[in-house]
């Protein structure tokens, strides 16, 4: 069973910059990719970043530019740093790993708000 953990989610203005970490742990097995995903109440899980395996990443249109996801996704852990935060970035921010099988986080919540 492989367990997540995210960290660094909080209140901030809009302007400013979050940085969130997620870090897996138990039994993984030749990671594909790893990821961040936000939801809010009543709509689906969307994907905001991912990151391969071999390096590549791909963004939602929303934030390109604007965070930057990196890590060593064969050792678990995948970091998204957010930079000139929105207020449509409010979420809860869920880390997803996928190898045999998706994997996810129970979530942090991302407020931007003045």
């Amino acid at each position: 069973q492989v367990q997540l953990e995210e960290s660094g989610g909080g209140l901030v203005q809009p302007g400013g910059s979050l940085r969130l970490s997620c870090t897996a742990s138990g039994s993984i097995f030749r990671v594909a990719l790893m990821g961040w995903y936000r939801q809010t109440p009543g709509k689906q899980r969307n994907m905001v970043a991912i990151l391969a395996t071999g390096g590549d990443t791909n963004y939602a249109d929303s934030v390109r530019g604007r965070f930057t996801i990196s890590g060593d996704v064969d050792k678990g852990m995948v970091s998204l740093q957010m930079n000139s935060l929105e207020v449509e970035d409010t979420g809860t921010y869920y880390c997803a790993l996928n190898d045999v099988k998706t994997y996810w986080g129970k979530g942090t919540l991302v407020t931007v708000s003045s």
